[in-house]
C-alpha cells in the first residue's frame, strides 16, 4: 500500500492549480489524470478568456502549463485512473487504481469535472472545438457577425440564445419539442429577439463541414421536411454530466443532478478530509478560470485539515 499526504483526482484547471499549491506548500500530492487528462478544456482550441494570454492559448497548452508547475514544486502526476474508493476519515482513505496499485491518503481533492451532455450525431465529436461547443459564454466571440445554430429547450438554452445575439448575425433555436422546459420568463426574451429564430419539433440530423461547422441539417418531425441551416457555429445546450457517480456511490453528498455538495464557504464535502473543486461541484459557471480558484481554495482547505489533525 502507497501512503500519502493528499491526493487530488482529476488534472483539468482545478485539479492541476490545487497541485501547485498544494505542492508549493510541501505537501507532495499525486494527482491522477484519468481517463480525460487535462480534462474538458484540454478539448478547446483556443481559449481566450484566461487572464495572462492576450493572444490566447490552447486549452490543452493551458493546462500543460500549469501541470508543469505544479511538477515542478513537488507534485507527481499519475496517468492511472482510480477505480474504487472506501472513505476512512479516522485511518485514511483507501484508493484503488485500474492498474491494481492501493494507496491511502490522509486527504482527498476531487477534481473530476463534467463533461456537456451531446447529441450524438453525426459531424458532433468530429468538429469539436472546431465550431461545435457547449459554452456560448467561452466561445461566443468566436462568431462575430456569423450565423449560428443552438440546440435545446431549457433555461440554458435561452440564455444562451440570447447571449450569442450580442456576437452572432443570426441565431437558430433547435428544439425537439413545441413546448419547453424553460421558464416562461425566459422564453418570451428569447422570442423577442429579432436575432433568435425558433425551430420547433426539429431534430439534429448532422453537422456538416470539413475542418469547421458549415451547416446544420434538421428535420421537422412533424412534416417530415429536412433543411439546411448554414451556420459557422453549433451550441449544444444540453446541460452537462458531473463525473461523480464514483464519489456518489462511496458517500459523497451531491445534490439532484449530482454536483458535490459542499459547505458554504469552503471546498469541504460532508466527509472529513475529503474536499471538491471544479465543475464536478460547479452547476453554474463552468468556466477554467473559476475551476482553478476552486482548486486553490481545495489546496488551502486540505492544507489547513492536515496543519489541524
Amino acid at each position: 500500500m502507497i501512503e500519502e499526504k493528499l491526493i487530488i483526482i482529476g488534472n483539468g484547471p482545478a485539479g492541476c492549480t490545487a497541485a501547485v499549491y498544494a505542492a508549493r506548500a510541501g505537501l507532495k500530492p499525486r494527482m491522477f489524470a484519468g481517463d480525460s487528462p487535462c480534462g474538458l478544456l484540454a478539448l478547446t482550441s483556443d481559449v481566450e478568456n484566461f487572464p495572462g494570454f492576450p493572444s490566447g492559448i490552447s486549452g490543452l497548452d493551458l493546462v500543460m502549463a500549469i501541470q508543469e508547475q505544479a511538477e515542478k514544486f513537488g507534485a507527481e502526476t499519475d496517468y492511472d485512473t482510480i477505480t474504487s474508493i472506501d472513505f476512512d476519515p479516522v485511518n485514511g482513505h483507501i484508493l484503488t487504481a485500474a492498474d491494481g496499485r492501493v494507496f491511502k491518503t490522509r486527504a482527498l481533492i476531487i477534481a473530476t469535472g463534467a463533461t456537456p451532455r451531446k447529441l450524438g450525431v453525426p459531424g458532433e465529436d468530429r468538429l469539436w472545438g472546431r465550431g461545435v461547443s457547449a459554452c456560448a459564454t467561452c466561445d461566443g466571440a468566436f462568431f462575430k457577425d456569423m450565423p449560428v445554430a443552438v440546440a435545446g429547450g431549457g433555461d440554458s438554452a435561452m440564455e444562451e440564445a440570447i447571449f450569442l445575439t450580442r456576437f452572432a448575425s443570426h441565431v437558430h433555436l433547435i428544439h425537439r419539442r413545441d413546448t419547453f422546459r424553460a421558464s416562461a420568463i425566459m422564453v418570451e426574451r428569447a422570442r423577442k429577439n429579432e436575432k433568435i429564430t425558433f425551430h420547433l419539433n426539429s431534430t439534429v440530423e448532422e453537422i456538416c463541414g470539413i475542418s469547421e461547422v458549415e451547416s446544420v441539417k434538421i428535420t421537422d418531425k412533424i412534416s417530415g421536411e429536412k433543411s439546411i441551416l448554414n451556420v459557422r457555429g453549433f451550441f449544444a445546450a444540453l446541460g452537462h454530466v458531473p463525473a461523480t457517480t464514483l464519489f456518489k456511490s462511496a458517500g459523497v453528498e451531491t445534490d439532484d443532478n449530482g454536483y458535490i455538495k459542499v459547505a458554504a464557504d469552503s471546498s469541504a464535502t460532508n466527509i472529513p478530509g475529503v474536499f471538491a473543486a471544479g465543475d464536478c461541484m460547479d452547476p453554474r459557471y463552468r468556466q477554467a478560470i473559476i475551476a482553478a480558484g476552486n482548486g486553490a481554495k481545495a489546496a488551502l482547505d486540505a492544507e489547513k485539515y492536515l496543519a489541524g489533525e
